[in-house]
């Protein structure tokens, strides 16, 4: 079939249901339409219309006051002069007609014309802009991204009102094509960094985004199975986003999905929270600070004091580290896997219960179960107070993906000491910090900056909570080399 639509309405519309269900597909509706004496045909998707605005342009093409002259000889000047609604546009390529017609808007087909008139009254069904319930913040802004790309895109605008803040939209996947935006602001944008991005979304060769933002991050980069930390923030929140933007970092938003990319990306982020700029200077800095600390106590604090009361009991009897009588290393070693598998089950299962039982079941449960498996000997009250302690510190890392990754790593550093002791717990150690160093980012820009290459400036901005005043972002900070792979 040609690519070009015909000037015949007949020959048009054999096209359209050889493309089409129509007729099969209930949501599918056609309107057989006469503007004075021409013929035209109108596709649209059912749901998808706002009814009211269509019904009025309708109305308005039929008017006999608008037809008297019976004849239409220029399509152009007939739409600009007939049709008062803003999103009007032309196209001759039955390819964005289809894309066009299955993202929303619809199309009107005029007899003698090989032109089609794409009329944008699309009304998608959505949510609320809510506060998302992962980024959670006691004081500020309560509204969240939600599915539909254009409102995400005005959440920014809203904020943002730079003639300089730009949208570039792409499409991505041969079934779905599903569109994918590209925010950034052109005056302090990495232009090479842009320049990479745009050239592997339109590059890429998928079927669909089935998992929306999160299948896109996973095609933009491609990890191994041994880097399990985040390459690519996420945030549902427009105010972190905007934030982000404004530092000449570049957004990528995707259509049915909550979720937004920020990129570049470095590990520093993770450790970031809105919540510090809702509060004093000294305040947000100080539970900044206490946030890097959570870090290496989510990490190490299960693995030290399994190595050391299991191993070195001598070093834990001086610390006082157990308060009953010794215990055998093998009964430790079950102790700790026993309730950091507890505590797995419990997080995992209060994160997909409903909102109205989650808090009470996780903590009424946490606490019989805990009474009950010290009472069976399938723990300790040790072993349940360094586990409280590390699954309170996982909880207080703002970014849930990073907490999770930092669970893995402490799994595996269990294990090896578990088994072999304080060399498993070396080794182990040793392969947790490969795989943080070798973790890849966009563009091969580095993971740890502004602490490799070396920023004090911008490090000093990361580590303390910066008075507004003197936190406004000037210039782009210089991140180093951008990688540009073969495609």
């Amino acid at each position: 079939m040609a690519s070009e639509l015909s000037d015949k309405l007949t020959e048009n519309i054999a096209a359209i249901n050889k493309l089409l269900p129509i007729g099969t597909s209930f949501d599918l509706v056609t309107r057989d339409l006469y503007l004075g004496e021409t013929k035209s045909y109108w596709l649209g998707i059912n749901g998808f219309c706002k009814t009211e605005i269509l019904q009025q342009i309708f109305s308005d093409l039929q008017n006999p006051l608008y037809t008297k002259d019976g004849q239409i000889n220029d399509i152009v000047r007939y739409v600009n002069a007939k049709i008062g609604y803003a999103q009007v546009s032309f196209c001759d390529s039955w390819d964005e007609i289809l894309r066009n017609v299955l993202s929303g808007p619809s199309v009107l087909f005029v007899d003698g014309f090989s032109l089609a008139i794409l009329i944008d009254v699309r009304s998608y069904p959505t949510r609320g802009v809510a506060e998302p319930d992962a980024e959670r913040i006691t004081r500020g802004a309560r509204d969240g991204f939600v599915e539909t790309m254009l409102f995400n895109a005005n959440l920014i605008r809203r904020r943002i009102r730079s003639p300089h803040l730009t949208f570039s939209v792409h499409s991505v996947g041969a079934e779905s094509k599903t569109d994918v935006a590209i925010a950034y602001l052109n005056d302090c944008v990495n232009q090479e960094l842009l320049s990479l991005l745009t050239q592997r979304i339109k590059k890429l060769q998928v079927t669909s985004l089935t998992m929306g933002a999160k299948s896109l991050e996973e095609l933009l980069i491609k990890k191994r199975w041994w880097n399990p930390l985040p390459s690519i923030q996420l945030t549902e929140r427009p105010d972190v986003a905007c934030s982000y933007l404004l530092e000449g970092h570049i957004l990528v938003i995707v259509d049915n999905s909550p979720l937004v990319l920020i990129l570049p990306c470095t590990i520093f982020q993770f450790t970031q929270s809105a919540e510090d700029y809702y509060k004093s200077p000294l305040v947000g800095t100080y539970f900044r600070l206490v946030r890097f600390l959570c870090i290496p106590v989510s990490l190490l604090l299960m693995p030290l004091f399994l190595l050391i009361t299991a191993y070195f009991p001598d070093l834990s009897e001086s610390w006082q580290l157990l308060s009953t009588a010794k215990l055998a290393a093998p009964r430790l070693i079950f102790y700790v896997f026993a309730v950091e598998f507890i505590l797995d089950l419990f997080k995992y299962s209060a994160s997909l219960s409903s909102s109205r039982f989650s808090g009470s079941l996780s903590v009424v449960g946490g606490l019989i179960i805990g009474d009950i498996a010290v009472s069976l000997n399938w723990a300790s009250v040790e072993v349940l107070f360094y586990a409280a302690v590390t699954l309170l510190a996982s909880l207080s890392l703002s970014s849930v993906e990073f907490s999770d990754a930092l669970r893995v790593y402490r799994i595996l550093l269990l294990l090896a000491t578990g088994f072999f002791g304080l060399y498993g717990f070396i080794i182990s150690l040793a392969l947790t910090i490969l795989s943080v160093v070798t973790t890849p980012t966009f563009g091969g820009m580095s993971y740890f900056w502004p602490l490799f290459p070396l920023n004090c400036k911008a490090l000093k901005r990361l580590l303390l909570r910066t008075p507004t005043a003197k936190a406004q972002p000037s210039s782009v900070w210089n991140r180093g080399h951008i990688d540009r792979p073969d495609q």
